[in-house]
């Protein structure tokens, strides 16, 4: 299958991302500033940015990764980011200079260095080193960082008020630990 390496890296990106430090950052960029498009063109910039590079990390160590342990290192990267999910994330967007700047440099500068040894990018790196299609890594991991922050720049105090973040994280842990018992059994 062609797009295994796009769906994979889209779904494990988008529930990644439920409740995830970076939805409050786009809660706050919202409050802070009315160009919505501005602020997702930052977010797309930074996204395509940060996992470029953590998919081409990832390639290159995957040369390194003995054939037959791709599906375990995979599986067990799902059930740890699982696991991860159920931490809850501090709010670091705290009023910095860079705000001055506008919507779209804002966005883009504190969404790259929120990225920076987030579970997102471990995920990136990680899917790059299984699969061959670093592209399709790259594309479904960014679409899948849009999928999950996109409603909150429009939506998200309605969201807010309506879902428990708690909550989310738990379906999302439950989802991400199928996964990898799926992907582990699978393969």
């Amino acid at each position: 299958m062609y797009f295994d390496a796009f769906v994979a890296s889209f779904a494990s990106v988008t529930v990644a991302e439920i409740g995830d430090k970076t939805q409050l950052l786009s809660l706050f960029l919202a409050a802070r500033f009315r160009s919505r498009g501005a602020i997702i063109a930052g977010i797309l910039l930074a996204t395509l940015l940060n996992h470029a590079a953590s998919a081409w990390f990832g390639a290159w160590v995957a040369q390194f990764i003995p054939q037959g342990w791709h599906a375990w290192l995979l599986g067990g990267s799902f059930i740890a980011v699982a696991l991860w999910l159920l931490i809850p994330d501090k709010d670091d967007s705290e009023e910095v200079s860079v705000l001055k700047y506008g919507a779209f440099f804002a966005s883009c500068i504190l969404f790259f260095l929120a990225e920076i040894g987030d579970k997102t990018q471990v995920a990136t790196v990680l899917l790059a080193a299984t699969y061959p299609q670093t592209w399709q890594v790259i594309l479904g991991t960014t679409f899948g960082m849009l999928a999950a922050n996109v409603p909150v720049v429009y939506a998200g105090s309605w969201l807010l008020e309506r879902i428990s973040l708690d909550w989310a994280r738990r379906v999302a842990c439950a989802i991400f630990m199928l996964l990898g018992v799926v992907t582990i059994l699978m393969y």
